[in-house]
């Protein structure tokens, strides 16, 4: 391994894990480099202002220059400024909070976000610039479900953060709940990463028919409850149908072919 793909490795180590920060020794745990090269790499990162070290926590964490560059990214990706239109449609429609999200690496990244007018009184977990789980949210599904099969396998192989007590970390279930979703066209996220909120989920898809994003809706569980969620299953595999029929160029027939797509949809079952 290179000297640039370590220094990489510790950097996206951290970040996956920036809520609390790492200790030096989960650090060397989790990247399986060398304690050495690994105490070198985050002594220089923390003096060029990459890494903040919290001595009182004895943690790692990305530090403000890190996510800098992350904002500078992810404020001029174009596929931020293709969909955005798109997402203000979905949230005036549902009046959720929507989201676009990216595979960057073993997580998701949150490309977009356009926030609810109500008040959920539930902090949300998606913030623009932040990574989330593929495992537990309604677009990581969407992005793992896209993903090849030994790639698939590679990641439900390890050990997989519980969030909440409805979080799926069985492999096999995993399987199955992915399964459903190329089948389905759309994920469901039932209070797996964030207490009291559910999300829909549907694919963004290029020309060669695979998974480059997903967008998503997020809202109170009591709603889905109430009065179940194929509104929104609708709405959002037509939005995702419209955007990749756009990406792909198909002309004046792409909402014909994207209301075909939102009814398919809708009329599957309400897997979670």
């Amino acid at each position: 391994m290179s000297s640039v793909a370590k220094v990489f490795r510790i950097l996206e180590t951290l970040v996956s894990h920036q809520e609390r920060g790492l200790a030096y020794s989960e650090v060397v745990a989790k990247t399986q480099l060398p304690k050495a090269t690994t105490h070198r790499v985050l002594k220089s990162l923390v003096e060029m202002g990459y890494v903040r070290f919290n001595a009182e926590a004895s943690r790692y964490s990305g530090d403000l220059k890190l996510a800098l560059l992350g904002s500078a990214v992810t404020s001029h990706f174009t596929l931020k400024d293709y969909v955005r239109p798109h997402l203000r449609a979905l949230q005036a429609e549902t009046g959720h909070t929507c989201n676009l999200g990216v595979l960057d690496g073993d997580a998701g990244v949150y490309l977009d976000k356009l926030e609810s007018s109500e008040a959920f009184r539930v902090r949300l977990y998606s913030d623009i610039g932040k990574r989330f789980p593929l495992h537990c949210t309604g677009m990581g599904k969407i992005l793992l479900a896209g993903l090849r099969p030994v790639e698939v396998r590679r990641i439900l192989g390890r050990r997989l953060e519980v969030f909440t007590p409805h979080t799926m970390t069985d492999p096999a279930a995993l399987k199955r709940e992915l399964d459903r979703v190329r089948r389905c066209g759309y994920a469901v996220d039932r209070e797996e990463i964030t207490r009291g909120i559910v999300c829909v989920a549907a694919p963004i898809r290029n020309r060669e028919g695979e998974t480059v994003a997903a967008i998503s809706v997020a809202f109170p569980a009591y709603i889905s409850r109430e009065r179940g969620m194929r509104g929104e299953i609708r709405v959002v595999a037509r939005c995702a149908a419209e955007i990749t029929a756009a990406l792909q160029g198909s002309g004046a027939s792409a909402h014909d072919r994207a209301d075909r797509t939102a009814s398919r949809a809708a009329r599957q079952p309400q897997h979670g």
